[in-house]
């Protein structure tokens, strides 16, 4: 797969010079990038949520039900937009179908609201790690491309080794609450004796009931990480366990 650097240095700089921006999703002229004005402010935010899990809320409360019942074991979420129309279009652009100028758009969005809500600086980041066996079939992982221009922006280091997937689990889509959480477990080992860093974020391209998260981040405390924060692209709403 092409690099972000690649596509974000000068060659890119030269192609988007030459060729006038369309956008993605409409295909009207793109407004500084492959997104019109109109479709940008089509784009769900997440700006009434839990502080705990990020799940999307009628109106404001210091925990959502589900963190009241199970506490989770991360500290904090940052996710700043819902999974939903339009923005799950690009996001199944690029997860499924290898399109960078969806991802491009998508971290540049996650970007710009860093100015606006900007997460707590944590001491790494690390993106939920896919299976030996899907990254070779992918060929990418979506989460760590996606968290690599934000992490840079945030001038926060980023680990793509440091834990790993250990199983390969059957695709979460589909499976309710309960069979997630047992998909996931024992699935992710921590594989390094390095020093570890005391406060980490997690990233997941998208967060739907968490239980990816928080299974990963019961394994990196295990490890000895002090404090686990997840951040993700988008947070889907809360469905019926």
């Amino acid at each position: 797969m092409t690099t972000w650097a690649k596509v974000d240095g000068w060659p890119g700089r030269l192609l988007r010079a030459l060729l006038p921006l369309r956008c993605l999703l409409c295909g009207g002229r793109g407004a500084g990038r492959d997104l019109c004005d109109g479709c940008a402010r089509d784009i769900p935010r997440n700006d009434v949520c839990c502080p705990r899990c990020a799940v999307p809320l009628k109106a404001p409360a210091p925990l959502c039900g589900e963190c009241i019942e199970r506490e989770p074991p991360f500290a904090s979420a940052w996710v700043p937009f819902q999974y939903a129309h339009p923005l799950d279009l690009l996001e199944a652009r690029f997860k499924f179908r290898g399109d960078l100028a969806a991802g491009r758009v998508l971290a540049e969005l996650m970007i710009e609201r860093t100015g606006i809500d900007a997460p707590v600086r944590p001491d790494l980041v690390i993106a939920v790690p896919l299976h030996v066996a899907r990254l070779r079939e992918r060929g990418y992982n979506q989460a760590f491309e996606l968290a690599k221009p934000l992490a840079r922006a945030l001038g926060v280091p980023i680990d793509r080794d440091l834990l790993a997937r250990t199983r390969a689990t059957p695709a979460q889509s589909g499976l309710d609450a309960a069979t997630r959480r047992r998909n996931v477990r024992h699935a992710f080992a921590v594989r390094t004796v390095a020093p570890l860093p005391g406060h980490v974020a997690l990233f997941d391209d998208v967060m739907t009931t968490g239980a990816t998260l928080r299974e990963c981040a019961r394994v990196l405390q295990r490890a000895g990480i002090a404090r686990v924060d997840v951040w993700a692209l988008a947070r889907a709403p809360q469905r019926a366990r």
